[in-house]
């Protein structure tokens, strides 16, 4: 596995985990509603979070929750580049949410570094679209599509299922000419998943991910932490640091979260229990 991720204009160390701070430009997120859907609302908060110590940025102009209609390329694009314009020299690098290669195109023309999909890249002229770029690329699996994936999900192996998913992603990827360290794989807890799977996939995240590429893990607020602590996704935080810390202690490179500075703290007080502090 390589020690870096090559992300853009950025070389990030994958010494430890690394957090990724979620800026939604959406009107419908599950976890925020629309409360950063304006382009200066949601500027703002992604300058917060890098004071709270994200050590990225993932802007979604597409809300991915169950039951999400899909937005047109020209309107997804409306949102977020004026957000990608007013971070670009943010200091940390941006990662877009997006399945749709004229805008995988639009944003890192704007000056985006990663581009995060949950479709695993296999739309049409997805690879394509990124083979030749710079940027990391997250490949995330997803049983059906947002609209329909709670449907009743079912597997007859999660865990071999989503590793071979991920597996035969990162080998089209390759083939198309993108370099492993450009790679990340996110097994997409909550998409086209129980929570039982979720759980399981968490448990098993080495098996699932495996020693090749980095991973990527979006477990922050979702419907798998209500399911055993009953709690709204407003009241989600202590359920969502401790799924973080449990990824954390399983090998996971990038932590993709709402709560920033106690993710951060978490992991600065794992750390110092595994590392020990200077005195």
């Amino acid at each position: 596995m390589p020690d870096h991720l090559q992300c853009g204009r950025f070389r990030l160390s994958l010494e430890r985990p690394l957090v990724m701070g979620i800026v939604n430009v959406t009107p419908d997120s599950f976890s925020d509603g629309n409360a950063h859907f304006q382009a200066d609302e949601a500027v703002a908060h992604a300058r917060l979070l890098i004071e709270e110590g994200a050590d990225l940025l993932d802007i979604g102009g597409e809300s991915t929750r169950p039951g999400a209609q899909a937005v047109p390329a020209d309107e997804e694009l409306r949102r977020v580049l004026p957000v990608i314009e007013a971070l670009r020299d943010c200091g940390v690098p941006l990662s877009v949410d997006t399945c749709k290669p004229s805008v995988m195109r639009a944003v890192l023309k704007a000056g985006a570094d990663m581009i995060n999909d949950i479709a695993g890249f296999s739309a049409p002229g997805a690879a394509e679209a990124v083979a030749d770029a710079d940027c990391a690329l997250c490949l995330m699996h997803m049983r059906g599509e947002p609209r329909t994936m709670q449907d009743a999900p079912a597997y007859r192996d999660v865990v071999a299922e989503v590793r071979d998913y991920l597996d035969q992603g990162a080998r089209r990827l390759r083939q198309a000419g993108v370099a492993a360290d450009r790679i990340v794989l996110d097994p997409g807890f909550g998409f086209g998943k129980t929570a039982a799977h979720n759980y399981t996939l968490l448990k098993e995240l080495p098996r699932v991910v495996g020693r090749d590429y980095p991973s990527l893990l979006g477990l922050s607020r979702k419907s798998m932490i209500g399911a055993v602590t009953g709690r709204p996704a407003s009241r989600r935080l202590g359920g969502s640091v401790a799924a973080a810390l449990a990824g954390a202690i399983r090998g996971a490179h990038i932590l993709r979260v709402h709560d920033v500075a106690d993710t951060v703290d978490a992991l600065r007080v794992w750390s110092a229990v595994e590392r020990g502090v200077r005195a």
